[in-house]
């Protein structure tokens, strides 16, 4: 019996990425608008990626099975 591949989500393959060790990977909110009211440490600390928190990983290896 033939197995069916999966589709990846097109929406969180643009915005997540999976690492060597296998964490996944995401940009911060809050830096795309009203930036003159946004002191320079708070962009620059807002500017870099982080890990998604441990409960939301299952669902996002379900969204993107083969990263």
């Amino acid at each position: 019996m033939a197995r069916i591949k999966l589709k990846s989500h097109s929406g969180a393959s643009k915005r997540f990425t999976r690492t060597g060790s296998g964490k996944f990977m995401r940009r911060q909110s809050g830096l795309r608008h009203i930036l003159t009211t946004k002191n320079a440490g708070r962009k620059r600390r807002l500017s870099g990626v982080v890990p998604v928190s441990k409960i939301d990983r299952a669902g996002l290896s379900r969204l993107l099975p083969y990263s």
